[in-house]
This record gives C-alpha cells, structure tokens and sequence, in this order.
C-alpha cells in the first residue's frame, strides 16, 4: 500500500525513493494502481496538501510524473520546463517544495532523446534557435561542454551527465537544499526516464543512504 498524507506524511527520504521507484516498476510492468485519483482524495486534500516528492523534470509530453511513477493527487510537487533548466522561478518553486511542503526527497527527472541536449548539441555546430528558445539551449550547453571535456559522447551519457550537472547546480544555487541534505533530511536524486520501456533509473544521488 502507498503511503499518503492521510495515513501519515513520508519524511524519510529513503522510503520516499523507494516508494517512486516501486510505482515506476508498476508502470513499466503495465500493471499501475492509479492510488489517490478518486473523488474521496480529492475532498480529503481539499484542506491542504503533502506531497512526499518534489519531481523537478523536462516539460517533454512523454514525462507525466504521475503517470510513470504510478502516483495520484496530492503525492507530487511538479516543477517542470524544457531540458530541466533552472531559473530562479524553477528554483523558487523548488525551494517551495522542500520548505514550505517539508517534501523530503527533490528528484531531477530527464530522459533519453531530448530535445534541449540535441539542440544544445546542434548550437556547438552553430545551429542556434532563436527567441527564448536559445536561452533554454544556452543553459543546457555548459553540461554538453562538460561531457565532451570527459570524453562522453554518446547522447543517452550526454543526458545523464546533463542530469548530473542539475542536481549538482541546484546543490550549489539553494542554501536551503544544501543544509537539508547535510542534516540528512532531504535527498537529491537524479533519474533518467528511458521513452521507449518507461524505466526510471538512478544516474546521481546525493543524501540517500
């Protein structure tokens, strides 16, 4: 059984990993248990919300958080924008879910073929979009450049170092986030969601454990 705000809040991060993780092996499986989506749940979080995740990921379609990770209403707090860049409204947002929600787990969530890595990838052969556009791609090229200086290559590895490279920077911009996970109550997770099986797996962890 998933553990809700009504039977009582999740304040580990551990357990809170663990129990994402389990709904996402439900949903690769194909046999999900749609918790917390019925009309009782609604009236029940009517009062207030406690969310047991902050889900900070890509604004792709294919990325419903509570969909791939088997969650209902109220379970996630959803910061989402292309490429999992991080503004200050995103980090603001973030911050929200952590010390305003007290969620003890942030996960960043990306995913294998993303649009804002090719792009970023495209603007080092100078291919660059225009409008706002470019601003997402300028902010996803410094985790380009650091795979390339690794010697990483190949686009999926290109995608979790950009993971990496987001969990680290939301480590070093937020204070807040920064002296929770040394108290040891917040984890920062990075998980790379693959589009064509549904799996989410770890590719950066800090404060689990």
């Amino acid at each position: 059984m998933i553990p809700s705000p009504m039977s009582g809040p999740i304040s580990d991060p551990d357990e809170a990993l663990r129990v994402l993780l389990e709904g996402n092996a439900r949903f690769v499986a194909g046999s999900p248990e749609h918790p917390n989506q019925d009309a009782g749940r609604r009236a029940a979080l009517a009062p207030g919300q406690k969310p047991f995740a902050v889900l900070f990921g890509c604004s792709d379609s294919r990325l419903a958080a509570e969909i791939i990770f088997d969650q209902g209403l109220g379970d996630l707090f959803v910061v989402r924008t292309a490429g999992h860049v991080t503004g200050v409204e995103a980090l603001g947002s973030v911050e929200y879910g952590v010390a305003v929600l007290d969620c003890p787990l942030v996960v960043v969530l990306g995913h294998d073929s993303c649009g804002a890595v090719a792009a970023a990838l495209d603007s080092l052969e100078g291919r660059l979009p225009g409008g706002f556009v470019r601003d997402v791609v300028e902010r996803v090229t410094p985790s380009v450049l650091s795979a390339r200086a690794a010697g990483i290559e190949e686009p999926e590895a290109i995608v979790d170092e950009h993971i990496r490279q987001t969990v680290d920077l939301l480590l070093e911009r937020s204070q807040l986030l920064a002296s929770r996970v040394a108290e040891g109550r917040l984890a920062v997770v990075g998980l790379s969601y693959r589009l064509h099986d549904g799996r989410a797996r770890t590719v950066a962890a800090r404060g689990i454990g």
